[in-house]
């Protein structure tokens, strides 16, 4: 298991980070990363720059990943918790 799963990760964020750490994209996967530590270190200041959108698992929301705007970190406010990471048109 990574570190990540246990630091407020889902199993689903979890194997889409060791999959960036392992493709050939440093600067992107350094940038997920330090948007998801932005997120866990300050979610209440994370809330103010993401969008919100309902799912069948109630709300998450939606950061745009620095550099890299087409990817984006949806997270939970339970944890607060990283939920996924994958491009996501703006």
């Amino acid at each position: 298991m990574s570190p990540h799963a246990q630091a407020g990760y889902s199993a689903v964020a979890d194997q889409q980070l060791d999959e960036l750490q392992a493709s050939n994209q440093p600067r992107l996967y350094e940038a997920v990363v330090a948007t998801c530590e932005s997120i866990l270190d300050r979610p209440s200041e994370a809330r103010r720059r993401s969008a919100a959108i309902q799912t069948t698992h109630g709300i998450r929301f939606r950061t745009p990943v620095e550099g890299f705007p087409e990817f984006k970190v949806f997270w939970s406010n339970d944890g607060p918790r990283i939920e996924a990471v994958f491009p996501y048109p703006t």
